[in-house]
């Protein structure tokens, strides 16, 4: 018998449960926990409660409290969809009682918009000595991409070069301004400076100031912008013979200009302010302000395009090749009532829950996706609404 906690309660979270609770050869007994208990009653009504158990309140960012919880309901895997600023406190408190962790977005500090897996991977020697497992990044990028470039390595080639992850949404959801994940992590993520791996070390550039105008598959041309994401950190560990690495994501003009207004008048910063007596982050006043993500999903047209151009060398011959998949933000919501944003980081969760669950994928220790075998993942995404293909292309659309 297999028991999960998970712990969020948003949009992505609530497309895992759903996926997971129709899944009870891999999830005998869900349990869910956020700080907001109405959330989770809501998803334990809606899935039922003989497949969600039981539902609590819990302050993520507290370990102590984490790890009463997971005391508790004892599951064999904590679930982790809550904020990037809590995977700490929950890797510890997973730490103290011995549970296997799983997560789908690395640590970053409240109080500097700044992510990557350095606190993250500190912990593999606790986690090794303590015989327990976490899978970082079960998401789509980081995740999927993840995996598709372990899985074009081991079938498409014999060294890969070049690598280029692209991300897409080419959908509309109607509002003059919007994020499709939590606004704060995803402004805070965007105005970074951007960062990109070549010839053995990593270069920056301003934000959003390198362009290409790609054509995705069944979407078109759309304006796409290097930024640093953070499965560009362990792909290059883990693929050295990597020549160069980037990750470009695309941007309505729309979008841009209110962006750009919204930096200018300090409304993106993270520093507090005092207004009327109290200290206020303008961020996340910002944050409360904007439309909450999982409110776009009703009538929300068009789809995604997440993929990863990769040029190597196969049989001494360079060739090209284009993992992808698209998701349509109506059938999304046909079928789990979520946009495709939440849809393709809360399949992956799962999928990778159910790997660890299973025992496919086993280690002690802290790990990133590409280190596993691809191709039990590869195949669950076709079967549980990510559906892949590979593209063989004359050339890559990215110049040297």
């Amino acid at each position: 018998m297999s028991r999960v906690l998970i712990i969020g309660a948003g949009g992505v979270a609530a497309v895992t449960i759903k996926k997971c609770a129709r899944l009870p050869e891999h999830f005998d007994e869900i349990y869910l926990a956020s700080r907001t208990v109405s959330k989770c009653e809501a998803l334990q009504a809606e899935v039922g409660a003989d497949r969600v158990k039981a539902v609590y309140a819990v302050d993520a960012d507290n370990a102590e409290e984490v790890e009463a919880l997971i005391n508790k309901v004892k599951p064999d895997l904590l679930i982790n969809l809550a904020l990037p600023y809590q995977d700490l406190p929950i890797m510890d408190a997973c730490l103290a009682t011995g549970t296997d962790y799983l997560d789908t977005a690395n640590y970053e500090p409240k109080d500097e918009a700044k992510f990557e897996y350095s606190w993250q991977w500190a912990y593999q020697d606790k986690f090794k000595d303590k015989g327990i497992m976490a899978l970082l990044g079960s998401g789509f990028d980081p995740g999927v991409t993840n995996v598709y470039t372990a899985y074009a390595a081991k079938h498409y080639f014999d060294e890969i070069h070049y690598l280029d992850i692209v991300d897409c949404n080419g959908g509309d959801h109607g509002q003059a301004f919007a994020t499709n994940f939590n606004p704060e992590i995803n402004i805070r993520e965007i105005t970074q400076r951007g960062r990109f791996w070549e010839d053995g070390q990593w270069k920056e550039t301003d934000p959003l100031s390198v362009r290409e105008d790609l054509d995705y598959q069944n979407i078109g041309v759309r304006a796409s912008y290097l930024m640093f994401h953070e499965e560009l950190e362990s792909i290059v560990k883990h693929f050295p013979s990597l020549k160069r690495a980037r990750f470009w994501m695309t941007f309505g003009d729309a979008y841009l200009n209110h962006l750009k207004v919204l930096e200018g008048i300090g409304m993106t910063s993270i520093e507090p302010i005092d207004f009327q007596g109290q200290k206020i982050v303008p961020l996340e006043f910002l944050k409360a302000v904007l439309p909450n993500p999982g409110s776009l999903a009703e009538g929300y047209t068009g789809m995604t395009c997440i993929g990863t151009y990769i040029t190597g060398v196969k049989d001494g011959k360079e060739k090209t090749i284009f993992i992808y998949n698209n998701c349509d933000h109506a059938a999304c919501f046909e079928e789990v009532g979520a946009q495709a944003v939440s849809y393709t980081t809360g399949v992956p969760a799962m999928i990778g829950a159910a790997l660890m669950l299973n025992g496919t994928w086993k280690g002690a220790g802290v790990w990133n996706m590409e280190q596993f075998d691809p191709d039990p993942f590869m195949d669950m995404l076709n079967q549980h609404g990510l559906p892949w293909d590979v593209l063989e292309c004359e050339q890559s659309p990215f110049k040297r």
